[in-house]
């Protein structure tokens, strides 16, 4: 004897049946809108000028800084998993004022670039072009009564770009949220011959509270104070616009999103009105509540790095950095991706 549910559901005439594109993993894989593949992803590393071995960041499992000498393996893990950037952060011996390290030519940077081209040539250098890691006060730049001197900061941050460029990076990456800054940094270039110098700015880079991690990692916490005066204030959106657009005119080739996963609506508004690459930010606190999670047994940690990956190439970005590069690139290696 049929059963009432069932008679009704027998007179259910259904034209559009969107299940049917989902019954299996080959009908699901075939029509896949986004793919995400190792050839997205930029690998950050930070190098440690004080360091004779390779030691973890405690609040970012998996995470280490590196001395320059110890680079050579890990670059050849990279080439062989066909990761096709990495993003260099430094830590030097000692800070000062004025973050003279970032800007030496024999700064723990600008050794490790040409460690890398050594190893592997045809890999994609980008470098970080801040002074927060190498100021004694923790700021991003030139610091006088209390206060962060923009236009004083554009100089030394012209001048570290400079720097990476002569040892051989292919990307410098403008991080301080200065205004002018990829203006001054490609007249920099421009007049000393590294034309073809890519610049990739953080150009919404958003006061978030997901650095933690990263701050641990790179030592780069302010003495005093935070950065707010001169990092995007985070319900902004259509300021964020702004920046962006500045730096589209001030000659950046690519433009990014930081942080990215509670910045997806941004992501793809910037993809929606910018034609320059867009690159996002998976930053170091997106990184750790998964670890951490993943570790407790609270989820899938390659499930939902995967999705949160798929997540962000999803929503605009060409280039995606992330801690999760090598995890996620031996993941689409053995799906066949």
């Amino acid at each position: 004897m049929k059963s009432e549910l069932y008679e009704v559901s027998e007179k259910v005439q259904l034209l559009h049946r969107l299940r049917r594109l989902r019954r299996h993993e080959s009908l699901r894989l075939l029509l896949r809108e986004t793919r995400l593949s190792q050839s997205d992803l930029m690998y950050p590393i930070f190098v440690d000028h004080r360091l004779s071995t390779k030691e973890e960041v405690p609040s970012m499992p998996g995470v280490y800084r590196h001395p320059i000498s110890g680079l050579s393996d890990e670059i050849r893990e990279f080439a062989a998993l066909k990761i096709p950037a990495v993003l260099l952060f430094g830590l030097p011996k000692r800070k000062d004022a004025f973050g003279s390290e970032a800007y030496a030519p024999d700064g723990v940077v600008q050794q490790a670039v040409r460690a890398v081209k050594k190893v592997a040539p045809q890999l994609t250098v980008a470098t970080d072009v801040c002074l927060c890691q190498y100021t004694d006060h923790g700021h991003c730049g030139v610091v006088r009564d209390g206060k962060v001197e923009n236009d004083e900061t554009l100089a030394l941050l012209s001048r570290t770009a400079v720097s990476h460029a002569e040892a051989g990076a292919d990307i410098v990456g403008p991080s301080a949220m200065m205004d002018g800054q990829v203006a001054a940094i490609r007249r920099a270039l421009d007049e000393r011959g590294f034309d073809e110098t890519l610049i990739m700015s953080y150009s919404a880079k958003f006061a978030s509270g997901f650095y933690g991690p990263f701050r641990d990692a790179a030592e780069s916490t302010p003495l005093w104070g935070d950065r707010r005066s001169y990092q995007m204030d985070p319900p902004n959106r259509r300021e964020a616009m702004r920046e962006i657009e500045l730096d589209v005119e001030e000659g950046a080739d690519i433009v990014m999103v930081k942080p990215a996963l509670s910045y997806l609506d941004l992501i793809r508004e910037a993809r929606n009105r910018f034609s320059l690459p867009l690159a996002a930010y998976n930053i170091s606190g997106e990184y750790s509540m998964i670890k951490a999670a993943g570790q407790r047994g609270w989820l899938d940690e390659k499930q939902v790095t995967l999705e949160v990956l798929t997540s962000i190439k999803r929503a605009g970005a060409n280039i995606i950095i992330t801690y999760f590069a090598k995890e996620a690139a031996k993941w689409l290696r053995e799906a066949g991706q």
